[in-house]
């Protein structure tokens, strides 16, 4: 997964930030922006100087009826998409579901990518791409990033907490070395843009029986809780579509 944070790869934004909200856990659907705009800027979470900047990034996920069709169609916009404030990042394919599809862009301009996700043209684009669901649409602030990450399956893994400052405590405290053992390797830390206790996190997988496992100890759910998880997390298995 080397490339999931480096704005060089295809996607499409007119097949996927047609947005609106499934009902899932994720509170940052685009069809209904949440109230809460505290600032993620944060002292205590955000890296040294000089380690890494860090971005914006829009999350999208929907069904399409044939991956093989949509891909061409998806490919061709990437102009379009840059122009409009958007640059790609990487495309997944869920590990239960091929067809669900994530798209993952870099937000270098919001009014611009705000204003191009309204155009009714969108709807048209999908609709010819395949997209067969509606989409759910995330917008995250990325702090903390592996530019050496290079496996080609993944775990997203999102939640809400009471405070991020006392989850990150709790999140350092079990350290990537232990994280590690379970065959997951650190990726991504992000929170909600517009709600920053909304915690979003990508772990590369080396050893997928493990990281399974991991996803379903007790043990962990003891940690989450004590580190003040407010919400049943969202957990999904991708493969790299690139």
């Amino acid at each position: 997964m080397r490339q999931f944070f480096k704005p060089i790869l295809a996607l499409s934004i007119s097949m996927a930030f047609f947005a609106c909200n499934n009902g899932t856990e994720n509170k940052e659907a685009a069809s209904a922006m949440p109230a809460d705009t505290t600032s993620v800027s944060n002292t205590s979470s955000t890296p040294a100087p000089g380690a890494f900047t860090p971005f914006d990034v829009a999350e999208i996920t929907h069904s399409v009826k044939d991956y093989n069709k949509w891909r061409p169609v998806f490919n061709a916009d990437s102009v379009n998409r840059k122009a409009n404030g958007l640059e790609d990042i990487v495309v997944g394919r869920n590990m239960g579901d091929p067809n669900k599809i994530l798209i993952a862009l870099k937000v270098t301009d919001t009014a611009k990518a705000m204003a191009f996700a309204a155009d009714p043209k969108l709807k048209e684009a999908m609709d010819k791409a395949g997209v067969i669901s509606k989409p759910e649409f995330s917008l995250y602030h990325v702090i903390r990033y592996n530019p050496d990450s290079k496996e080609k399956q993944w775990v997203l893994v999102t939640h809400k907490v009471k405070d991020f400052d006392t989850w990150l405590k709790g999140f350092d405290a079990e350290g990537t070395a232990t994280r590690a053992t379970f065959g997951l390797v650190d990726v991504l830390l992000a929170r909600g843009l517009h709600d920053s206790n909304m915690v979003h996190m990508v772990f590369d997988i080396t050893d997928m029986p493990k990281a399974k496992a991991r996803m379903n100890d007790p043990a962990l759910k003891k940690i989450m809780t004590n580190a003040g998880v407010i919400s049943a997390p969202k957990i999904e298995f991708y493969d790299s579509a690139e």
